[in-house]
């Protein structure tokens, strides 16, 4: 009576369905049938498949009914008696009730993720801001005191007594020395002598953003250069330099700054320094144990003592005149003084960022970062300096620095796929 009574006053609804009907007998002998009922719950050694089915697919009836009965919300109150009608669970937040230790192990991912994103962000705000103070302070120091010899040989001194700062106070491990590991150096520290007083020469006779501008073309050395070496490009890479051709003529020809040799001082940079990296691939893949900070504190170090011998004989007698002459025009020693200091300081604390930066993301990240970096400096430096911009003068920069990132696109996929990191 009881049941009589509750199916008469349920509001549920039964319908006829539309598929087709199986009804429910009794079942004299089990063993007689090659599947067991679907309603057993727990396995048997008969279809130990269905069950498992089952189970991973959350059908509680079997395979059969699950997929050929229409199911109602009358049906959720066999599978969840405590539950009414229409209260049904997704099944992730089912899953997470069941499975503390996976939410844990989410939320752990999650925070981690967060401070991975957060340290990338610090590494690149820290790139770019050392990166434009020292163009900043390297071009107010050059304006008073054109000697970009002297200028560049006080910056590779900086960068040693960094290092060896580090060193001593053991906040960086310091290197085994030998001698072939000096020899292997030789090369790229000639090679990175050339291009950064190449590039100081060039910051001393036009705007900052013309040189940035033209040292971008420095992917169309590479490709060229490589290639003469037996390296092979895939066409988007030929096709990515085009572009950064265009714009560095469009740009040259529009500069209002525009200077010979500053133009030639960029161009012999690019050159320095593709020649260093491809020179390093070479000479230093026997020393792999030594890390990108302490190889470029040792470049540093046999830079300057090839630089400062031909300093002095370049511009060393001019050097005491152009020092009084500076303390004259800027009013101040003492801020004379902190110019040339913050440049030294600064170029090599941003070449130590970017150093670390590659330790820490992925070729391609680093190269769309090394873009954007140029950007950024060109835009900073030209809103301190307040020169002069033509419209075609940023069309030529934009179009150059557009073809830079294309050609980094391209070749840092390639070196992904091959397993290889950007050095």
């Amino acid at each position: 009576m009881h049941t009589l009574n509750l199916i008469s006053s349920s509001h549920v609804t039964f319908s006829k369905s539309t598929h087709q009907y199986y009804p429910t007998k009794r079942i004299e002998n089990p063993k007689n049938f090659s599947y067991p009922p679907a309603f057993l719950n727990k396995s048997t050694p008969h279809s130990p498949k269905l069950c498992n089915f089952h189970k991973i697919h959350c059908y509680p009836f079997g395979k059969i009914q699950g997929l050929g009965t229409k199911r109602t919300p009358f049906s959720y109150i066999h599978e969840n008696p405590s539950r009414k009608p229409g209260s049904r669970i997704p099944r992730s937040a089912a899953a997470s009730e069941s499975n503390p230790e996976g939410e844990a192990a989410a939320a752990e991912a999650a925070a981690k993720s967060k401070a991975k994103t957060l340290q990338l962000a610090l590494v690149f705000g820290f790139w770019y801001f050392q990166n434009i103070v020292f163009n900043i302070y390297n071009k107010k120091a050059l304006n008073v005191f054109p000697f970009p010899w002297l200028l560049a040989s006080f910056q590779l001194f900086a960068g040693s007594i960094w290092m060896f700062v580090l060193w001593s106070l053991k906040l960086q491990p310091c290197p085994k020395i030998t001698k072939p590991f000096i020899i292997a150096l030789l090369g790229p520290a000639l090679f990175h002598t050339i291009g950064h007083i190449s590039a100081c020469v060039s910051f001393s006779k036009v705007a900052v953003s013309f040189t940035h501008v033209i040292k971008s073309s420095e992917p169309v050395f590479s490709v060229v250069f490589s290639s003469f070496l037996g390296d092979t490009y895939p066409l988007k890479v030929w096709l990515s330099i085009v572009p950064i051709v265009l714009g560095c003529s469009l740009a040259a020809i529009t500069e209002v700054s525009f200077n010979f040799q500053g133009l030639w001082g960029a161009l012999i940079s690019n050159v320095g320094f593709v020649l260093r990296n491809i020179y390093s691939k070479k000479s230093l893949q026997n020393f792999k144990e030594v890390n990108g900070l302490n190889l470029y504190g040792w470049i540093s170090i046999i830079s300057l003592l090839y630089l400062f011998p031909v300093a002095v004989i370049v511009e060393g007698s001019q050097w005491v005149q152009g020092y009084h002459k500076a303390i004259e025009t800027v009013g101040k020693a003492s801020t004379f003084y902190i110019w040339v200091l913050l440049s030294g300081i600064f170029y090599h604390l941003y070449n130590q960022s970017s150093y670390q930066a590659l330790d820490e993301i992925s070729p391609l990240t680093f190269s769309v970062g090394n873009t954007m970096k140029r950007v950024v400096v060109i835009v900073s430096t030209v809103l301190v300096f307040r020169n002069p911009v033509r419209p075609l003068n940023a069309l030529g920069s934009g179009i150059a620095i557009l073809g830079t990132f294309l050609y980094s696109q391209a070749t840092a996929k390639k070196k992904s796929a091959g397993g290889e990191k950007k050095s």
